[in-house]
């Protein structure tokens, strides 16, 4: 490995953003100009991340700076999208830089619907991208020194803020290589080779012994610090990685150490202090030989050694023949003092030199919801003012309608249409007459079960896949560890709720409406027809004509008119109101710029009193005047009713005329309210539409969830052992192969059995045909055995033609490994099967194979056979020793 430690990078499965973000620009902005923008924004930024993510990175700067360039531009778009489970939901999926994975099961990996996730493994593969281009600087030269010490520095910075942020970034467990314990001991080893660096910058520079011992026991300190807690994580030695790692941070901890103690030994000896100096260089060549009797094969301390130790004889030799100091020891030297010139970077987006952030006009989610929220308050203002005019004219013309005004004094002559009614009725004429009424009234309810299709449809799909969720959780139980359907559903089901009470309440406005229009539906229709049969329906009466030049006509004809203007002045009125407009944005954006929060109310209440307090006065106004004109006019009418023939045909033509003019306005009430229904039920439907999208969205997102989550449940499931552990027989345990492992002492890994080469064993004497040692038998044979063979008096046998070979040597029970003989088999009388059934036959002649020496003869009786070794008759075993 290495001198110097580098990180791995993560490595990310591929993510679409331009569909899921370009949806909701479509949906959240006007089309035009600013929304095909954004859109192409959209797109650069896919591809901004595939540059980051989706191929290998050089070890060179330019690839960092896509690196930061694509987290500057993650840290500016998350406050400008609804990036949640539960709106905008993008599942990023992540592998684990140190877990390898398993032939079965591949490496670990954490799927999230969090663009905080995202930004996570994203810095941390910066600061292993850092990491490894400070491990390829040149540290000959002060460039590659300097730089070498920012990339480390920044590495450090990067993985310190992973561990302060990541937990809350991500609301669940993290993978290992992104979790607080292990981030944190990266930062530490990061700094520590900072430190490092400019421990070498100092060499090179030839600064002060002094400075140079200080920095050096910071750095030694340091990698002590990473070591320990590398070392005492439960979950950290585990990895293979780690496993490397240790043994560095242990040498790099006694080098750095060993250098402090060979530049304050300069100092001392500067200061004639030869015995601390004899102390410190034997200090300083213990550490040294420490690491090249334990962790040469990672790091070589040869020159230190040879420094080390030529300045070790030196000052022996001065102090021996010269000096004569005392030697300390080394628990009674003066601490070395520390100096830390390095410092985790902070990081503070941006970090990438030339950022531009795509999304720039593009308002943060703060600012949209609070303009929302805003917008829909200044509605509300328009819509109370303008409200309240409007109900304020509809009583003054119901006033009116009782009082049969303006009609009573068009009405002098009593048997001709009065021109206001004859207005009326070509007004609902050219509006449609009874006809487009009922076409509305007919239309509302297939709009209304068009609603509620989208909305059941909507709410089904959350229902089906809460349902499967449910199943799969009672099945997996704590292993299905994602977010409940349930839990994750309920702002989307308030939303369902809500609507679904709208839709309720809009019932009830719809039948209001029918319901009056069923009132007043024979007086439209009279006023719908002809001039001829409208005036034969209106009763006629006696003449009124003694009226027509009287003052009180002229009054009533004066109050009128002023209310007529009033009612004009109120529709200029409601134009200006409707027409103020006031960009709140900058407001709110310099409230998150200095705040961090938008304080929506405290803001708009203000803005909206001062933008329509003149108007609410204007309306206040209004209303008293019409209060005042009304009253009038009702004094004027009763004036004007006492002056007038009273009888029956006229009381009947005064009541029809007041019902005719209340049909005319409630025509017109009638036909704006159906209209206005409908608007509302079509501008519901886009609304339920995008209600819709977002619960397919979300739903999709879930399922695509699910089925990485149930991949990986299998993939445990199969790493899983299918039946408990149990003990396996000695004899079929194999010797287990050294550990790969880093542990740099003891360098003995095999048991010392094992260990042991096998003693070059006697070959028994040749014989046709040669038998076959097995391995396993060669391996195993006991300690004390002595061969024996077959006496060599006898005559050769004659092989048996076809004869099934087996191990040179009977096999007994006592000595495992060996197969058992044949019953009746003779080590002496091979060829045996094929020998005559006659008792005192003797043996046929042996017949050698060409090549192939016979038996040695036998030894007198007594005595070994010749070249074998001597032991004791009591203790004479079969087989021979290894």
């Amino acid at each position: 490995m290495a001198t110097f430690i580098s990180v791995p990078l993560k490595k990310s499965s591929e993510v679409d953003l331009v569909k899921p973000l370009s949806k909701f620009v479509t949906v959240t902005y006007p089309a035009g100009e600013e929304q095909g923008e954004y859109i192409r924004a959209v797109e650069e930024l896919n591809k901004l991340r595939r540059n980051a993510l989706g191929r290998p990175l050089d070890k060179h700067e330019s690839s960092l700076e896509i690196l930061l360039r694509y987290y500057d531009q993650l840290c500016a778009v998350e406050p400008k999208f609804p990036f949640s489970e539960n709106q905008l939901c993008l599942t990023f999926t992540w592998k684990d830089a140190f877990d390898k994975g398993s032939l079965f099961g591949g490496s670990v990996k954490l799927a999230l619907a969090s663009l905080g996730y995202e930004k996570t493994c994203v810095l941390f593969n910066a600061a292993a991208l850092a990491s490894q281009i400070a491990s390829e600087q040149n540290l000959d030269n002060d460039e590659g020194l300097k730089a070498a010490a920012k990339y480390y520095q920044l590495a450090s910075g990067a993985f310190g803020h992973i561990k302060d942020t990541v937990l809350s970034a991500l609301n669940r467990e993290p993978t290992m290589d992104i979790s607080p314990e292990t981030v944190g001991t990266l930062s530490l080893i990061m700094l520590a080779q900072a430190q490092e660096v400019f421990f070498l910058k100092a060499t090179s520079d030839k600064m002060k012994d002094a400075v140079i011992a200080k920095l050096a026991n910071q750095a030694a300190d340091f990698y002590g610090d990473a070591f320990k807690q590398c070392q005492y994580k439960d979950n950290l030695p585990k990895y293979f990685y780690f496993q490397e790692v240790l043994p560095v941070l242990a040498a790099k901890h006694c080098i750095m150490q060993a250098n402090a103690e060979l530049h304050q030994s300069v100092l001392a000896k500067q200061k004639k202090r030869f015995g601390e100096e004899i102390a410190r260089l034997q200090h300083a060549a213990e550490l040294v030989k420490t690491v090249a009797s334990r962790y040469d094969e990672y790091v070589s301390v040869k020159d230190l050694s040879d420094k080390i130790n030529r300045a070790l004889t030196a000052a022996k030799k001065d102090n021996d023949f010269i000096y004569h100091d005392r030697v300390p020891e080394v628990k009674d030297l003066e601490h070395i003092g520390k100096a830390a010139l390095v410092k985790a970077t902070a990081i503070t987006p941006p970090l990438s030199q030339k950022f531009t952030d795509l999304f720039e006009k593009m308002v943060p989610m703060a600012v949209q919801q609070s303009m929302s929220i805003y917008n829909q308050r200044k509605a509300e203002t328009v819509n109370r003012l303008v409200g309240t005019m409007r109900e304020a004219t509809n009583l003054c013309n119901g006033v009116l309608a009782s009082l049969n005004l303006p009609a009573a004094l068009e009405d002098l002559s009593g048997d001709s249409i009065p021109q206001s009614i004859a207005e009326k009725a070509r007004s609902i004429v050219q509006q449609g007459g009874l006809q487009s009424v009922e076409q509305l009234i007919k239309d509302l309810p297939e709009l209304l079960t068009r609603n509620r299709e989208i909305l059941d449809e909507s709410l089904k799909m959350l229902d089906d896949e809460e349902t499967t969720d449910n199943e799969l959780r009672t099945k997996f139980n704590q292993r299905w560890n994602r977010t409940p359907s349930g839990d994750l559903y309920k702002p989307l089901r308030a939303e369902g709720a809500n609507f679904r009470n709208i839709l309720d309440k809009a019932v009830q406005a719809d039948q209001v409406v029918k319901d009056r229009y069923s009132t007043h539906c024979d007086m439209i229709a009279l006023l719908c027809k002809s001039e001829n049969e409208l005036n034969a329906a209106i009763p006629s009466a006696n003449p009124t004509r003694t009226l027509q030049g009287s003052e009180i006509v002229n009054v009533l004809r004066s109050q009128l008119a002023q209310l007529d203007e009033m009612k004009k002045e109120r529709e200029t009125l409601e134009g200006e109101i409707k027409a103020v407009t006031f960009d709140m944005s900058t407001t709110f954006l310099t409230a998150l710029a200095q705040d961090g929060a938008i304080n929506e109310e405290h803001l708009s209440l203000p803005q909206l009193d001062q933008l329509y307090g003149a108007y609410n006065q204007r309306v206040q106004a209004s209303l008293r005047t019409q209060e005042d004109l009304l009253g009038q006019v009702q004094t004027s009418h009763q004036e004007f009713s006492s002056l007038k023939q009273s009888n029956t045909e006229a009381n009947q033509r005064e009541e029809v005329l007041k019902k005719l003019a209340s049909a005319h306005d409630s025509y017109v009430e009638i036909s704006s309210n159906l209209r206005e229904g409908t608007k509302f039920y079509n501008d519901l439907t886009e609304i339920l539409l995008k209600f819709q999208n977002k619960c397919s969205d979300i739903v999709f997102a879930r399922k695509t969830e699910r089925d990485e989550l149930l991949k990986e449940l299998q993939q445990s499931i199969a790493r899983e052992p299918s039946a408990p552990s149990f003990n396996v027989p000695a004899y079929q345990s194999t010797p287990a192969a050294p550990a790969a492992g880093p542990t740099p002492a003891p360098r003995t890994v095999f048991p010392p059995q094992a260990q042991q080469q096998p003693e070059a064993k006697p070959q028994p004497p040749a014989r046709p045909p040669p038998p076959s040692f097995t391995p396993q038998a060669a391996s195993t044979t006991p300690a004390n055995a002595i061969p024996t063979g077959p006496p060599t008096n006898n005559p050769p046998p004659v092989a048996p033609p076809s004869q099934a070979q087996g191990p040179p040597y009977p096999s007994y029970q006592g000595y495992p490994g060996y197969f058992q003989m044949p019953m009746g088999y003779n080590p002496y009388a091979y060829g045996q099967y094929n020998m005559p059934s006659m008792p005192n036959m003797p043996y046929m002649p042996y017949q050698a194979t060409p090549g192939q020496g016979g038996y040695p003869g036998a030894p007198p009786a007594g005595q070994p056979y010749p070249g074998y070794p001597q032991q004791s008759p009591q203790q004479q075993p079969y087989y021979p020793q290894q």
